[in-house]
């Protein structure tokens, strides 16, 4: 019984700290990006987007990219990252349809050199050729990624407002089956958990982080920081970019936008598993001591309210049901972000039972000499590759 108290305990004051004491991360869903009004006075932005074996989205991504607000101010570089499919024949008739091929140049990836990640590596003959333009900004954004329209001019308009050096949003994933309801949401609040906005915006404290898929960077900022290249071998490329801007006395912006949504599907609980374990043992630096500490983490914070609830006696009990409303209470906002029905905040101790066997399963990969494999590449691999 007294360990049960106890139980009940942590639970509910794990709750208490992640509703006040952490940024409040979880109203970050309630807040999002708002559409810009800086067309008036628009500034010149290179878009570079790697693309390996993309011809099922990377038409729709293009397109929504052209038919930008900022449309003239902008140019995109494709990068072909070797695929073997027709992506840069559809994203070219893409760029065609809408009478705007002026502004699409597709850049040929070179061989993979060791010691770099295949996207790093792309982005990077991206932005070697972007700077021809001297951009005032650069956007590094993914295949998947679809713009509504006002997108680039909101990130625009908050760097400019704001003076940020980095300015990232995180978007919607695909929500549609019954994997991505359960599962894809809590992507998000995961995230905005780790990397809470408000901190990374605060100067005074050292968290950072970023959403890959849709990032704005200024120019200097990226050289000051190192380039490129000084982040080429990490899986986790966006938030450890966000960590040597700040680092170097950039300032940072992290927000959740509904103007940007990835199209790219996680049908089934198998596809979502991987997306997660592809970089969740990267995320804890390869350590079986943090790896053990994130798993009681999660039993803790997440599992042992809904046992409690269930199982425990009268007081536990009643301590569960605490935590678990307030677990309840924080994700809401990001279910109701997902446009799902509130019943679907209930579910967030079922989904941390999944995570945590992705996370294992990311470690066992990890070890396995497997870590990261995406489309066909080890990119985290436990036996490393010389680097240049």
């Amino acid at each position: 019984m007294l360990s049960l108290l106890i139980a009940g305990i942590l639970a509910v004051l794990s709750w208490v700290y992640l509703l006040f004491a952490r940024g409040r991360f979880w109203q970050a869903a309630n807040r999002t990006v708002g559409v810009g009004g800086c067309n008036s006075s628009p500034s010149r932005v290179a878009i570079v987007v790697p693309a390996r074996n993309e011809e099922e989205v990377v038409a729709r991504s293009i397109t929504s990219l052209l038919e930008q607000t900022l449309c003239e101010s902008i140019h995109i570089f494709l990068v072909d990252d070797f695929s073997c499919d027709r992506t840069v024949q559809v994203a070219r008739e893409a760029a065609q349809k809408v009478e705007k091929s002026a502004l699409l140049t597709v850049v040929e990836c070179r061989p993979l050199p060791p010691g770099w990640t295949g996207k790093l590596w792309a982005v990077r003959a991206g932005i070697e050729e972007a700077s021809l333009l001297k951009p005032r900004y650069l956007l590094l954004t993914d295949a998947d990624v679809v713009h509504a329209p006002v997108s680039i001019a909101s990130l625009v308009e908050m760097a400019e407002t704001g003076g940020y050096d980095l300015v990232s949003v995180t978007g919607r994933l695909g929500c549609e089956t019954l994997a991505e309801k359960l599962l894809i949401p809590a992507f998000t609040f995961f995230f905005l958990m780790l990397y809470p906005p408000a901190w990374i915006a605060n100067s005074q404290r050292r968290t950072a982080g970023a959403d890959g898929s849709c990032m704005l960077i200024r120019p200097e900022a990226l050289a000051r920081a190192g380039g490129i290249e000084s982040i080429r071998q990490h899986v986790i490329d966006d938030c450890t970019l966000a960590r040597i801007v700040k680092g170097s006395g950039g300032k940072l912006y992290l927000g959740v936008s509904n103007l940007t949504t990835s199209i790219r599907r996680y049908e089934s609980f198998t596809h979502i598993g991987r997306l997660i374990s592809r970089t969740a043992f990267s995320q804890l630096h390869h350590s079986v001591l943090l790896l053990l500490g994130t798993l009681c983490g999660l039993t803790i914070v997440y599992v042992l309210p809904f046992a409690l609830t269930l199982f425990a006696p009268p007081v536990p009990m009643v301590l569960g049901m605490i935590a678990w409303a307030g677990m309840t209470i924080c994700y809401f906002p990001t279910v109701r972000f997902y446009g799902l029905k509130p019943h679907w905040s209930l579910t967030l101790p079922l989904v941390a039972l999944f995570y945590i066997g992705a996370t294992v399963w990311s470690a066992i990969q990890f070890w396995s000499n497997k870590g990261g494999k995406w489309k066909g590449r080890v990119q985290d691999p436990s036996i490393p590759v010389p680097g240049p």
